[in-house]
């Protein structure tokens, strides 16, 4: 068996699954509504920012904390975005799933905590 063959086999049905046909339709409804789509964007662009500063160590402070909150608040508003983002979720609870059962293949060489 080649793990690289398997890898790309899961690779394959990733991007063949519900998940991820959930994220395509989303995105091409927000895509056709523009004001969605820029409200998507702008929010994206902030979170990228915020997420960059973090990685070079700049805590941001509540009040801009507060204020992303309450943008993803009225973002959850939008009923695409919001299918967007919980079609995101469901995407990520697979990959976190899959990254669990990797990981505990490798249990019985490094132990429970891996």
């Amino acid at each position: 068996m080649n793990v690289y063959d398997k890898a790309h086999e899961l690779a394959k049905a990733i991007r063949e699954s519900g998940e991820v046909a959930d994220i395509s339709a989303a995105m091409a409804i927000i895509e056709a509504d523009l004001p969605s789509k820029e409200m998507l964007d702008n929010f994206r662009s902030s979170q990228q920012e915020l997420q960059a500063r973090m990685l070079a160590g700049e805590m941001p402070d509540q009040e801009e904390m507060e204020k992303m909150e309450k943008l993803f608040e009225v973002l959850n508003m939008n009923l695409s975005i919001r299918r967007l983002f919980e079609a995101e979720r469901r995407l990520s609870v697979v990959i976190e799933d899959v990254n669990k059962i990797i990981s505990g293949s490798l249990e019985h060489l490094y132990g429970a905590d891996v």
